[in-house]
């Protein structure tokens, strides 16, 4: 099969040709069965395929395939946000948008933001991953390669150490290097907002520390500042909640949303106080297949099956089976490379590194090789490429789970 046709500035990380999939396996074109632990980076909390998602995509292609919802509303979208806003846990009143994917949520809550607030400072952190649309690219907290070769970006945006236990940042470190940014940099009175992460995703699965979230959200309050969370990869059910911010003890102002929402198909979505997303005039929130109606049906059937006792039973269970397996590889010391253990309930990740703490890239990419040939898909992460991102859909079969875990720890054992 020919990729002349494709841009090679898209990076692959396996260089297999996926036919189909059921929950947490997948089949490439030749035949050979793998077991899913990148779960479309995210996207497939629910699996591939899941039998509801399915039914509801097949029953509204056969009522209506898309209308612009700006031009006239339609059923699946209007049903799919009061749905929707009752799912987030806050007390405030919530109202939203639907956007085609995570980026242009956030590209959206910036001009929200700004609108909001008639500032345009913005301030994020280090390994933060917030898209790849050039206002997002400079939200990223790492230039390698999202921010080479494209110039100036739209800002100003500023960035601050993310605090986590997980990247031995702490909680008044990230806070000295805001009062010095305040002191040196930019005046606080100009800042819209800041935009964080919970858990970092492609930052390497680190959690948020809640200390610092909590007197973030007091600085916030004080500064007349919005706190925008990005929940796209932590959000539906991926921590054992429905959103990683919970953990927290915050209600952020806006919160971005994408990737699982709607079981493999495209969706995203906006959602927060109502007087901030009612701020700006008629016509400047929109677009043309945001909250497309197939994509708002498999929304739908996603938020049913997602209750609050399945997403903690399937979180709980695999998040215990993560950890006893990690724990049991320190204990037999299974590989010199062998290093942390990141994140928060099934988001977590696993760090490559070498015997005095720095990241081992190399091992982790001779891991994805071995791993694939072994029958099994992995997903990098890290400001080095060096931490493994587990992504198994939370439904994963138990037997099958272990699997995976079995093939990840045998080649673990074999890293040189």
């Amino acid at each position: 099969m020919s990729r002349e046709t494709i841009s090679q500035s898209i990076s692959v990380v396996h260089p297999i040709s996926l036919s189909h999939g059921r929950n947490a396996e997948v089949w490439d074109t030749t035949g050979k069965r793998y077991i899913d632990f990148v779960g479309g980076i995210g996207v497939l909390n629910l699996g591939h395929c899941h039998p509801a998602v399915v039914e509801a995509i097949r029953d509204q292609a056969t009522q209506l395939t898309h209308y612009a919802f700006n031009a006239a509303p339609h059923r699946p979208y209007i049903e799919l946000m009061d749905r929707l806003t009752a799912f987030i846990p806050v007390d405030y009143p919530v109202s939203g948008m639907l956007t085609n994917s995570g980026a242009e949520a956030a590209e959206n809550a910036l001009k929200i933001v700004r609108g909001a607030t008639g500032r345009s400072a913005v301030i994020a952190f280090d390994g933060a991953f917030h898209g790849r649309t050039l206002a997002t690219l400079n939200l990223n907290g790492k230039v390698a390669p999202y921010k080479q070769k494209v110039g100036v970006l739209p800002g100003p945006v500023y960035h601050l150490p993310y605090p986590s236990a997980d990247n031995g940042v702490t909680c008044a470190e990230a806070l000295k290097a805001m009062d010095r940014l305040f002191s040196v940099e930019i005046d606080v009175n100009d800042v819209a907002c800041f935009i964080i992460e919970p858990v970092q995703g492609e930052g390497g699965f680190l959690a948020l520390d809640i200390e610092f979230a909590q007197a973030l959200r007091r600085f916030c309050d004080e500064k007349n500042i919005l706190l925008i969370a990005d929940e796209i990869q932590s959000g539906f059910g991926r921590t054992g909640q429905r959103f990683a911010f919970s953990r927290l003890g915050i209600e952020p102002d806006l919160i971005l949303l994408g990737k699982s929402i709607a079981g493999g198909v495209p969706l995203g979505a906006v959602v927060g106080r109502q007087a901030l997303m009612d701020n700006l005039p008629k016509g400047g929130l929109g677009g043309t297949y945001s909250g497309n109606p197939i994509a708002c049906a498999a929304a739908l059937a996603t938020l049913e099956v997602m209750t609050d006792a399945h997403l903690q039973v399937w979180g709980a269970q695999q998040e215990a089976a993560i950890i006893s397996r990690y724990e049991r590889w320190r204990a037999q010391r299974l590989s010199p490379y062998l290093g942390r253990l990141t994140g928060v309930g099934a988001m977590r990740g696993i760090e490559l590194a070498q015997a005095d703490g720095t990241p081992a890239p190399q091992q982790l990419t001779q891991l994805l090789g071995l791993a694939r040939a072994a029958g099994l898909l992995l997903m990098p992460s890290g400001k080095s490429r060096h931490i493994i991102r587990l992504l198994a859909p939370l439904t994963i079969e138990p037997a099958v789970l272990e699997e995976g875990l079995d093939i990840l720890q045998a080649c673990l054992k074999q890293l040189d």
